[in-house]
């Protein structure tokens, strides 16, 4: 499917094109399932929110309105399953990152780097949903204002805002942490 524009994927996938239905799959899936995870911490209801946004994709392929990127789309509907899901049952949000340490460092240089992904992510974790959102688009998936704003369905104004509440909030954290 190499060279064939997006447009085009989704109008052969809304076909029943099944290799356009993978190559849409392939590209998008996997920033799909990190806005997921991030936002649920749980890597079974990460898969989940991923299939049921893509099974929503196919239904809806038909009628698709090209005003927006097939990504964002794809983002707006994981996060609504996101959010969908906390509401069902809060305050279960634990899972452990991946134990991602480079073989070159020393063991207390290792646990140290843990130790610090870890309470980062708890800080991230304490944000308000909304601003955590913001936060995993922009931050964690590179995700433009404009794009995350879409995504998020509200202005960019009001992302900008979320944004600088929640760098202001890990900043005086981290902060109070380090004077403590």
């Amino acid at each position: 499917m190499a060279g064939i524009s997006e447009r085009d994927q989704i109008a052969r996938a809304a076909a029943g094109d099944r290799m356009a239905q993978a190559a849409l799959v392939n590209r998008h899936m996997p920033v799909v399932w990190r806005v997921a995870f991030r936002l649920l911490r749980d890597r079974q209801e990460a898969e989940d929110v991923t299939q049921e946004t893509f099974l929503r994709a196919w239904k809806m392929l038909p009628d698709w309105e090209d005003r927006a990127k097939f990504s964002t789309w794809a983002c707006t509907v994981a996060i609504n399953l996101c959010r969908d899901r906390l509401k069902k049952k809060r305050p279960v949000l634990v899972d452990e990152l991946p134990e991602q340490t480079d073989p070159a460092m020393r063991p207390d240089q290792a646990l140290d780097q843990k130790q610090a992904g870890e309470r980062i992510t708890a800080l991230v974790d304490s944000l308000p949903d909304r601003q955590r959102e913001a936060l995993t688009l922009c931050a964690f998936e590179g995700m433009g204002n404009m794009e995350a704003a879409e995504a998020m369905g509200i202005s960019v104004e009001a992302l900008e805002s979320l944004l600088g509440r929640a760098r202001r909030k890990l900043r005086q954290t981290l902060a109070e942490a380090q004077e403590a």
